[in-house]
């Protein structure tokens, strides 16, 4: 299980990012296709540090929403 965010990106495309993971980011014409390229990002990102013989970073994060 990741954390992921999801919001609309500058070309019409949704924009979605994992921070547990730096760098791990996709995109897609839909939240939905968004969603699922961040998935398959993920299963990517960790497999290769699997390959580098890496750890994987925990997903310790929190989100709250803040009225301003």
């Amino acid at each position: 299980m990741r954390q992921v965010l999801v919001y609309p990106g500058e070309s019409g495309y949704y924009v979605a990012e994992c921070p547990s993971l730096p760098g791990c980011i996709s995109q897609g014409p839909s939240k939905n296709e968004a969603i699922e390229n961040i998935k398959e990002a993920i299963a990517l990102y960790i497999e290769a540090l699997h390959d580098q013989g890496l750890p994987v970073p925990e997903d310790h994060f929190d989100s709250i929403l803040v009225a301003v």
